[in-house]
């Protein structure tokens, strides 16, 4: 005897498979829901009320924002940030767009696997541990890199981590932390471009430079973009590494270096939460604003 299934019931049962896939995608969304909620929602509101109301909960409009403006600080803090953030963000670009394309030209042997883990190890340290290690390797005293930094002209650890390098010396400390990760990202975006098309690139006669910067590279945009999105925002949020050096140098190189040094010492050494919030607003606004524009004039959402 032959069975045979029903319509009706092939039908019932790819609905109680689609509601059981709905359910679960609903539940791991709403774990993310209320974690965003929790931890980003509710303290961002929290500190808006704070950065528009003065130390009696009294409505004060823009006038925590105009005084945290005029601070003698505030400007400096603005041009350090701007500064290390143009360093990093092109290094970034340039730099992990670059060995990502090494990697993927160097896929075929065992080479690529080796880097990739050695690219994403100093990722694995945290931010205060990685500038601990750093610390280490800037002081020609103890490092084991002395002789290079002798041959740079750096005979102490005052003279290397001078106010005129620090943005260069905060863009190594990130780009050896978070670049790692970025480069397994993006070589895992170039093993996804299709075959056919690197054939038909191939076929064309294009070299391994204008297939790069003609193929490769475009359909990166995406990626691209959304690092620099995420790279930008953190970078905005410069804190550890010039308050860690800060210590170390005993003041060298300045505990009010960077707006969230500002806004810590605002609310923690001078008593003022509600000036120290509007900094922080501001800092919200500069980063979506960012965020908004790159996903605008680079088709982030577009369909390819």
């Amino acid at each position: 005897m032959t069975l045979t299934h029903s319509p009706a019931g092939s039908a019932h049962r790819r609905r109680r498979g689609a509601a059981r896939q709905s359910r679960a995608g609903m539940a791991f969304v709403a774990a993310y829901v209320v974690l965003l909620v929790a931890f980003g929602v509710l303290p961002t509101a929290y500190a808006i009320y704070f950065a528009f109301t003065d130390a009696g909960g009294r409505i004060t409009g823009f006038a925590n924002f105009v005084s945290t403006a005029q601070d003698f600080r505030f400007m400096d803090a603005v041009t350090h940030v701007a500064t290390y953030l143009a360093f990093w963000l092109v290094s970034l670009v340039v730099f992990v767009v670059a060995l990502a394309l090494l990697l993927h030209r160097l896929a075929s042997g065992g080479a690529s696997k080796a880097l990739r883990f050695l690219y994403y190890i100093p990722g694995a340290l945290a931010g205060a541990a990685s500038v601990l290690v750093w610390l280490f390797m800037l002081d020609p005293t103890v490092s084991p890199v002395s002789s290079l930094l002798g041959a740079l002209g750096f005979h102490t650890f005052g003279e290397v981590i001078a106010p005129g390098n620090l943005p260069l010396l905060f863009t190594v400390i990130a780009f050896w932390t978070g670049a790692g990760g970025w480069i397994v990202v993006m070589y895992g975006a170039l093993n996804n471009i299709p075959t056919d098309v690197m054939e038909a690139a191939r076929i064309d006669g294009a070299g391994a430079w204008q297939t790069a910067w003609h193929v490769q590279i475009p359909m990166l945009r995406k990626w691209i973009v959304y690092m620099v999105i995420l790279a930008f925002a953190g970078g905005a949020q410069l804190f550890v590494e010039p308050q860690l050096l800060s210590l170390a140098s005993v003041g060298v190189a300045g505990r009010d270096y960077s707006l969230n040094q500002l806004t810590f010492d605002f609310a923690f050494q001078m008593n003022n939460i509600n000036g120290a919030a509007a900094v922080s607003v501001e800092l919200l606004v500069v980063s979506v604003s960012a965020a908004a524009l790159f996903v605008a004039r680079s088709g982030f959402f577009d369909a390819d």
